[in-house]
């Protein structure tokens, strides 16, 4: 998902899609997965030179991607596109009452709790932590380089650092991350229900539509195996004084004034995949170095005084 915060950022995007040409080539792009420079241009009827302005327009708004080549392109590049959503945000609730906010990311590995059943397992961008399919290595002193992990089913947690000042509330707290199902193997229908939680508050439930392995992922190391998963979608669950919402549609009623958290206030934050539910279809997250966009867990807390 590409998020725009406003409209001013949303100019390059508006500009990229105010081509046919351009939505032509994010339709044959979605269609074929990737295509070189050559193969677009064939399709389209135009010559190399005059596509190079449209697929830069289109990369420089973060809608299409371009990849290092792979064998059997010759010395072409490869192009994909790189968002399943764009959300932009006319009226952000980051806003006029909010004086302050701080953003941090947490790495993959750097959890505090989990409880985690196989599939399962956990790797750096080098090599695999232990063995896949055994908890146990979830423990493992080095799961902290971690920047991917996946299990079949339970929960894991991440400690997030509480910087408000004395006297100070939260407002809104933003987390945008990379994340799938987990099949064995993989599998792009493979639905699972996914729960997030607050300090043990539950804020609502997403379905994620499969385990992604169709192509490579864009970051994912070159050594890591062909029937595993790739990447995952890009996801931005917001909690705010309206409630919780996952790409801008609410999930729940739970809000931050519900919740009322201070500076005294510990914020642990949970994935889970709950039983009984629909579809108990597991957790695939990507970190830096894997997936298609290269990040940690990004958090954003805006907060105001209390008074």
């Amino acid at each position: 998902m590409l998020y725009i915060k406003n409209l001013d950022e949303a100019i390059p995007v508006f500009k990229a899609l105010g081509s046919e040409l351009r939505i032509k080539v994010i339709q044959l792009l979605l269609e074929k997965k990737e295509m070189n420079m050559n193969e677009l241009a064939s399709c389209l009827g135009i010559t190399n030179g005059a596509l190079t302005s449209h697929i830069k327009k289109l990369e420089e708004s973060g809608i299409v991607a371009i990849l290092n080549e792979h064998s059997g392109h010759g010395n072409q590049k490869v192009c994909r596109v790189n968002v399943d959503k764009i959300l932009v945000d006319v009226a952000s609730e980051t806003n006029e009452d909010s004086q302050d906010s701080y953003s941090i990311d947490i790495p993959i590995g750097n959890y505090s709790n989990f409880s985690v059943f196989p599939t399962c397992g956990l790797s750096t961008p080098k090599r695999l932590i232990g063995e896949v399919d055994d908890p146990r290595y979830f423990a493992h002193p080095s799961h902290v380089d971690a920047q991917i992990l996946w299990f079949g089913k339970g929960y894991i947690e991440y400690l997030i650092p509480n910087m408000l000042p004395p006297g100070r509330k939260i407002d809104q707290i933003t987390f945008a991350f990379e994340i799938g199902s987990e099949a064995p193997g993989v599998n792009s229908d493979w639905p699972s229900d996914i729960t997030f939680f607050l300090n043990g508050n539950k804020l609502g439930t997403w379905t994620s539509p499969g385990d992604f392995g169709d192509i490579h992922g864009m970051f994912t190391p070159d050594w890591w195996f062909p029937n595993w998963n790739q990447y995952g979608l890009l996801k931005m669950l917001v909690l705010n004084r309206k409630g919780t919402f996952i790409d801008g549609l609410k999930i729940s009623n739970v809000s931050t004034k519900q919740l009322f958290l201070t500076s005294q206030d510990s914020l642990c934050f949970r994935f889970q995949v709950l039983e009984p539910s629909k579809n108990v279809g597991g957790i695939s997250l990507f970190g830096k170095n894997f997936g298609n966009y290269n990040q940690d867990i990004k958090v954003r807390v805006d907060y105001s005084s209390i008074s």
